[in-house]
């Protein structure tokens, strides 16, 4: 009797709680800053000072006491001139100090008057406005204060973490190394763009696709290229591939038919955990482990496993649903969760299926979501169209108008 279809939540639950983040000797290094952009931070960090670190001005003008300032039309001497990285002199009574953007606020100084409420006139300016106090004054820590945690530990640094992070002069950080991962594909149809297509033979697009995918997420990449459509071949090639690498990820192979090896190879070399989810498109997705030099099933002896279907529509679904989660815990990121957005239908699906569908669709100007039309799981146009996927619930229709789950492919695609 064949067993039942997993539940997609029940498949990425199993998953996940096999993917344990990196901790062998070398799981965490210290970078530069500079360079930190998309690494995982493995340690929260803290500030070691207050940011700003002093009282400044945020906008070019006088700074001033507010106490001198009875009325609009107020004359006051200037008494210095003071650009943003020079420390200014004591303020007298009755005095302004000129002052730029970012320039630190001169004792007894307690507010700034924007140039553009001032006129100057001679070596004095005349305030065409009363001020209260603090205007236009960032307070030392306003920002950040000494001591507090800035970035948390699993923290995907982005461009802006990586600017908060110098912003309190850490000039490195300590990251996750780069997870390994492995690829290869199968089908001795397969052909590579730049060589005669044969009868019978497709060119390679999950090739490039799975690439792009794994190295978008920061991954050290190793490429086995095509291999040939026997049980030994796809074996050896786990073997190696097992050696020196956290992951293994494979497209094509993994259904029912004779000439698919990956997963009487995998089961040869380790073992079989998951296979068969019930989504669309996607059904035939594999974990499982191998086995590395040999050694015996269990713990770090065994290199994780992730079969994808073959179909460039269902490689790219499964890789976003479930091997980025994957990828991210074993990182150590914390947030898993794609960001989801309810939308309004303007389309009609009248043909419900027996698993979760993910349909690839967009934002048209109206802000809805249309369809594009051909759904085929073999149609890699429609993942370019697309600017993401609605989230089907099995067994359900969808009728213009009608409220929709939206996975925009944004957040999928760039962590």
């Amino acid at each position: 009797m064949k067993s039942p279809l997993l539940s997609m939540d029940e498949a990425l639950l199993a998953l996940l709680a096999r993917a344990q983040p990196l901790t062998d000797a070398d799981a965490v290094e210290s970078i530069d800053t500079l360079v930190a952009h998309g690494r995982v931070l493995a340690r929260s960090v803290s500030s070691t000072i207050d940011v700003p670190p002093m009282d400044n001005t945020s906008m070019d003008g006088y700074a001033l006491r507010v106490a001198d300032v009875a009325a609009a039309g107020t004359r006051l001497k200037v008494t210095q001139r003071i650009p943003a990285g020079y420390v200014g002199e004591p303020l007298p009574p009755m005095a302004a100090a000129r002052i730029f953007t970012g320039a630190m606020i001169p004792q007894g100084a307690d507010a700034v008057v924007m140039q553009e409420h001032c006129a100057a006139d001679g070596d004095g300016v005349v305030v065409n406005h009363v001020p209260a106090p603090g205007e236009w004054i960032r307070r030392r820590g306003d920002d950040i204060r000494a001591g507090s945690e800035i970035l948390a530990a699993g923290t995907r640094l982005s461009p802006q973490a990586c600017g908060l992070a110098a912003s309190v002069g850490l000039k490195t950080l300590p990251v996750t190394r780069r997870l390994k991962v492995a690829v290869f594909f199968t089908g001795d149809e397969l052909a590579m763009p730049g060589e005669p297509l044969k009868p019978g033979a497709i060119y390679n697009s999950n090739r490039f696709m799975l690439r792009g995918l794994v190295e978008s997420l920061g991954c050290s990449l190793t490429d086995f290229g095509i291999v040939r459509d026997t049980l030994d071949a796809t074996r050896a090639t786990l073997r190696d591939a097992a050696r020196d690498h956290d992951l293994i990820i494979t497209t094509g192979g993994v259904s029912v038919g004779e000439e698919d090896h990956v997963r009487p190879a995998v089961e040869a070399e380790g073992e079989i955990r998951l296979w068969q989810i019930a989504i669309k498109p996607g059904k035939p997705l594999a974990y499982g482990r191998v086995r590395r030099d040999g050694a015996a099933t269990g713990g770090a002896a065994m290199a994780d496993f992730i079969g994808l279907p073959g179909n460039p529509v269902s490689s790219f679904v499964t890789f976003l649903l479930f091997v980025r989660p994957f990828i991210l815990k074993r990182q150590g990121v914390q947030d898993l969760a794609p960001q989801a957005l309810t939308l309004r239908a303007d389309f009609d699906w009248p043909k419900p299926d027996r698993r979760r569908e993910f349909l690839r669709a967009r934002l048209n100007p109206q802000g809805a979501v249309e369809l594009f039309p051909n759904q085929s799981s073999g149609v890699l146009t429609s993942t370019v169209w697309g600017n993401g996927l609605v989230d089907t619930p099995a067994g359900a229709t969808i009728k213009r108008g009608d409220a929709v789950r939206f996975l925009p492919l944004a957040s999928l695609l760039c962590p």
